[in-house]
């Protein structure tokens, strides 16, 4: 019942609105998994995959419907640019969904200062971050600031953050065509790994919770548009091939439609991690 209150139909024409449901959703899948699990002594163990997955059983309705959307409009369009004119409202609403995911996390993940929430979340962090101590790193942020992980020059950090990126776009795109909305699974995710990530560069301090996000999403920002691409044009392909078959002229125009995302998708990734290794670390040391 709950993930049928707000009509996918009436955010279509409004995508900033997507930023509140992102709000409530998160909202709601946090405090559900603090009042119900975090005191159970098994399942509070999983509780950060249990608060994605409440997210994601939320937002699915969003996300089948804007995929199915977007197919039926690729079939009549051509050319990179048309593409990506006709598919840019769907990004963008997209975009605020995961920018209402990230915030609601954070504030919440600081309110109630409870380490379990984003267990899972806070190891991914350091096995990125830190990956020669990920059990004292799991500790020491639960409680202390940031601590800088090594890595040996930015050209080798660099490579290690595109192979990292592509390798999760391949993972998104799987998963879109295995199942179309389910892509947001992964989205979810990312949302709650760098809502922990920006506990751990605020010291927990709500106030600092605005510089935070800016932390994290002057990089973030475009590198999360290119797995909504990804996901978007993964959904397109596996419906456009149940819808027209592979063998219909439509089925063609969805399938060069779907390379052209695919392309603007690692152009925006490369960039991201050129901003993340080059341009961020010149605001925040």
């Amino acid at each position: 019942m709950l993930e049928s209150i707000i009509n996918p139909k009436k955010v279509e024409k409004g995508s900033w609105k997507m930023f509140f449901v992102g709000l409530i959703y998160a909202s709601i899948s946090i405090l559900l998994v603090y009042f119900l699990f975090s005191k159970d002594f098994v399942l509070a163990k999983f509780s950060g995959i249990i608060v994605v997955t409440f997210s994601v059983m939320f937002s699915l309705p969003f996300m089948y419907f804007i995929i199915k959307k977007e197919e039926k409009e690729d079939e009549n369009v051509e050319g990179a640019v048309k593409v990506w004119k006709t598919h840019s409202d769907a990004i963008y609403a997209l975009m605020w969904l995961f920018l209402g995911f990230i915030v609601a996390f954070s504030f919440w993940y600081i309110v109630l200062q409870d380490s379990n929430l984003f267990n899972a979340q806070i190891e991914t962090y350091c096995l990125i971050n830190n990956p020669g101590n990920i059990e004292g790193c799991v500790k020491a942020y639960s409680i202390t600031p940031q601590i800088t992980a090594e890595v040996s020059g930015r050209e080798a950090r660099l490579l290690s953050i595109i192979e990292n990126n592509m390798y999760v776009m391949i993972f998104t795109l799987v998963f879109s065509l295995i199942f179309g909305a389910g892509a947001i699974f992964i989205l979810a995710w990312n949302a709650s790994v760098i809502s922990a990530a920006i506990g751990i560069f605020t010291e927990y301090n709500l106030k600092e919770i605005p510089m935070g996000i800016l932390r994290y999403m002057i990089h973030g920002f475009p590198e999360i548009a290119a797995y909504f691409i990804t996901a978007l044009a993964g959904g397109m392909f596996g419906i456009g091939v149940l819808r027209t078959g592979i063998k219909n002229r439509k089925f063609l125009r969805v399938a060069e439609n779907t390379i052209i995302l695919l392309l603007i998708a690692m152009a925006i990734l490369i960039i991201a991690a050129l901003i993340e290794v080059y341009f961020t670390p010149l605001l925040f040391k």
